[in-house]
C-alpha cells in the first residue's frame, strides 16, 4: 500500500500549494507571477534529479507533443490562478473533477480510448455534486444550482480549465509513451517554466522582483509541487493510473477544508457534499 501514502502526499501537497496560492493572491499578488512560481521555484529541486535519470530514445512524436502541451498548459495554469484568486477555493477547485469527465470525450478523438458505463455513471455523480455546491439557492428556482455556477467567475474559468487540462493529459500521455514518466516530468517543468517565463515577462517588466517578493512564500509553494511531482512519479509506477488519480483527486476535499479553515469561506456544509460526490464520481470514471 505504499503507492496510496505516496499518493495521499501527492494530493495534500498539491491542496496545500493551492492554499498557499490563494494566500498569495489575497496578498494582491499578480496572478501570472503565482502562476510562474508553481513551476519555477520546482527547478532548482528538479536539477537534482537530472544525475539520476536515464535517458529513453526521443522521437519526433515525444518533441511534436511536447511543443503541443506547452502553450496548452500556460492556458490553464493562468486560467487557474485566476480562478482561486476572484473566488473561493470551495467553488472552485472541485470543477477540477470535470477534467476526467472531458478526457472521456478528448481521449476518445485524440488517443482513441473508449468510455464505459461506469464511466457515465461516473459523469452523473460528478453533475450531482456540482449541483448540491450552491443548492442552497434552490428555493429560488429548480436551476438555480446551476445557474449560481454561470455567475461565479472562478468556478467557470475553472471548469475550461478542466477542459485545457482534459487536452494536455491526453497529449502528455502521448509524450510519456515515447519517453518515461519521470524523464518527461523533469524535462517538461524546465520547458513550461521557460515558456511561461517568456510569456509573463513580455508584458511585465519588473518580473524578477515581483517573482523575489516574497521568498519564504514563494519556496514553499516550490517545495510543495516538487513533492506533489515526485510522489506522483513514484505512485503511478508501483500501481495502476486509475487508482493513482482517484486518490490524488482528494486535493479537492482538502482544498474545501482549506477554504473553510484559512479563508473563512462560506456554506461549507453543501460545498463539501458536493466536493465529496464529484470526487465519487472521478473514482467510478477512473476505477470501476
Amino acid at each position: 500500500m505504499i503507492w496510496f501514502v505516496y499518493a495521499f502526499v501527492c494530493a495534500l501537497s498539491l491542496a496545500t500549494a493551492d492554499a498557499l496560492s490563494k494566500k498569495a493572491l489575497d496578498d494582491n499578488i499578480d496572478s501570472s507571477i503565482v502562476a510562474w512560481v508553481r513551476t519555477g521555484y520546482t527547478l532548482p529541486f528538479m536539477a537534482f534529479i537530472i544525475p539520476f535519470i536515464e535517458k529513453p530514445e526521443l522521437d519526433s512524436i515525444f518533441y511534436m507533443a511536447m511543443f503541443l502541451a506547452v502553450p496548452l498548459d500556460i492556458i490553464a495554469l493562468l486560467l487557474y490562478m485566476k480562478a482561486i484568486k476572484v473566488s473561493p477555493l470551495s467553488l472552485t477547485l472541485p470543477f477540477l473533477s470535470l477534467t476526467p469527465v472531458f478526457l472521456i470525450g478528448t481521449s476518445y478523438i485524440i488517443l482513441g480510448e473508449r468510455p464505459d458505463k461506469s464511466g457515465f455513471i461516473g459523469i452523473v455523480l460528478v453533475v450531482i455534486g456540482a449541483y448540491l455546491l450552491n443548492v442552497h439557492t434552490i428555493s429560488r428556482g429548480l436551476l438555480e444550482p446551476f445557474k449560481a455556477i454561470a455567475k461565479e467567475q472562478g468556478s467557470v474559468l475553472m471548469i475550461i480549465v478542466a477542459f485545457t487540462f482534459s487536452i494536455g493529459a491526453c497529449i502528455g500521455k502521448i509524450a510519456v509513451q515515447h519517453s518515461s514518466p519521470i524523464f518527461f516530468s523533469v524535462v517538461y517543468s524546465f520547458l513550461l517554466s521557460l515558456f511561461l517565463f517568456l510569456v509573463i515577462s513580455f508584458r511585465n517588466k519588473q518580473f524578477l522582483s515581483k517573482v523575489t517578493s516574497r521568498p519564504i512564500l514563494f519556496l514553499l509553494i516550490g517545495i510543495l509541487i516538487t513533492i506533489m511531482i515526485i510522489t506522483h512519479v513514484k505512485a503511478i509506477n508501483l500501481v495502476e493510473v486509475a487508482y493513482m488519480v482517484s486518490v490524488k483527486r482528494l486535493s479537492i476535499l482538502f482544498g474545501v477544508i482549506y477554504g473553510v479553515v484559512f479563508f473563512k469561506e462560506t456554506n461549507i456544509k453543501e460545498r463539501l457534499l458536493g466536493a465529496t460526490v464529484m470526487v465519487s464520481g472521478i473514482i467510478m470514471i477512473t476505477v470501476f
